[in-house]
């Protein structure tokens, strides 16, 4: 006891650059104004949006915007199998094709940092949680084939429109905790065969709604293959960005470049909401360093544009962009 209450008091008294007194406290201004970013961020695209170009076009595309990283989304006209919060068939995707898609990208300079799964591992259908599951499975197999280890998703979402809402939306009822953590176990284990991590995004309305449940399904986890994918879009209804990071700094491998108009539930391209830009960007400099920001909610019509916020953000900060 005494030592946590000396502990206490060092963390408050501390002029750092994110000063709390507990978990969701906000940095003083004039500790906030000492701060400097620290190192590099890469950057990276989502290629979910960009469902009218094939592999080879996207990766033509993309090379030429200077991007050298994607979070690979089977969304493209030539790899079309992926559908948010269920599975699809990807018997037809074979070892062959998944290396040529690889290549396409890797020939042009372009990393594949992670592979989006998004399955809904909630359902409440035993069987269509199998289903989902033996999908995730397949997409690691795939992505051994293609040489990415890391894999996105959400814990998913579930109503059925044609019965009443229930009082307790699904996510948060009772048993659905405890089954979850059970469903994620058993996907560490598949991930420890595949020598492979899976990255949990967190969203406000979902399962994970806030930074602080991703922080304690991830701790009840307590393996080092089960991370964390930082959406600050999908959070600033209910956090701040200096609590997202006090919370999760330290299980972060992927952040999620979007935005969002607050008390509105559609995210938007970076740059067209409420999302503290600036503030963002500093503390995943200084509390993640080296972990990509990958913008999202873009396709070819205007991911440029988002990049050059993000850009341009970055460099009025003195971040050094790669």
């Amino acid at each position: 006891m005494k030592q946590n209450f000396s502990r206490r008091q060092m963390l408050c008294g501390a002029a750092q650059a994110v000063a709390v007194c507990g978990l969701g406290a906000v940095a003083p201004a004039a500790a906030r104004a000492a701060e400097k970013p620290a190192g590099k961020i890469r950057i990276g695209v989502a290629t979910t949006g960009f469902t009218k170009l094939s592999n080879a076009e996207l990766a033509k595309e993309l090379s030429g915007a200077g991007i050298k990283l994607i979070q690979l989304f089977l969304t493209q006209t030539d790899s079309s199998y992926w559908k948010y919060n269920t599975h699809v068939d990807v018997s037809t995707l074979t070892p062959e094709r998944c290396k040529a898609i690889a290549a396409t990208y890797r020939d042009a300079g372009i990393e594949i940092h992670s592979i989006g799964v998004y399955a809904n591992l909630i359902h409440p259908d035993p069987a269509e949680r199998k289903a989902n599951f033996e999908y995730f499975e397949a997409m690691m197999q795939i992505g051994a084939h293609m040489g990415v280890r890391a894999f996105i998703t959400e814990a998913g979402h579930f109503h059925d429109d044609k019965e009443p809402a229930p009082r307790i939306p699904l996510e948060f009822q009772d048993a659905v905790w405890p089954q979850m953590v059970a469903t994620a176990k058993e996907l560490d284990a598949l991930a420890a065969r595949y020598d492979a991590k899976v990255l949990f995004e967190p969203f406000y309305r979902g399962f994970l709604a806030s930074a602080k449940r991703l922080r304690m399904f991830l701790e009840a986890l307590n393996s080092p293959r089960m991370r964390a994918l930082l959406d600050a879009a999908n959070l600033i209804e209910i956090n701040d960005v200096d609590e997202m990071f006090q919370q999760l700094a330290p299980f972060i491998d992927c952040i999620h470049a979007k935005d969002r108009k607050l008390h509105t539930d559609r995210g938007v391209a970076a740059g067209k909401g409420d999302l503290d830009y600036r503030r963002f960007v500093t503390l995943a400099a200084q509390r993640t360093p080296g972990v990509p920001l990958v913008l999202e909610y873009v396709g070819a019509a205007d991911y440029r544009a988002a990049l050059d916020h993000l850009r341009n953000v970055l460099r009025e900060t003195g971040i050094e962009a790669t």
